[in-house]
């Protein structure tokens, strides 16, 4: 999946999280997504505790990190709101 079609996955919302990046509008955020990869923690069993989620959800907060230490602009990063 392309870089952009990856970031579209990736929302903000001022009433969830106080606006943090989440996942496809769900109570999930990239921070911690981006947390459980950083100890180690394999993608598989990412998915099996939450099972909601989807591969390409994993990529997208990987590809938003990169985005976003870039310094890509927001416009670039493109969070959507709802």
């Amino acid at each position: 999946m392309p870089h952009p079609e990856l970031l579209k996955r990736i929302t903000a919302r001022p009433d969830i999280f106080d606006g943090k990046p989440i996942i496809r509008e769900m109570r999930i955020s990239v921070e911690l997504i981006l947390s459980l990869l950083a100890q180690g923690v394999k993608p598989e069993a990412i998915l099996a505790d939450y099972p909601e989620l989807e591969e390409a959800d994993l990529q997208a907060c990987v590809a938003y990190a990169h985005a976003v230490i870039s310094h890509d602009t927001l416009s670039a990063v493109a969070i959507a709101a709802p």
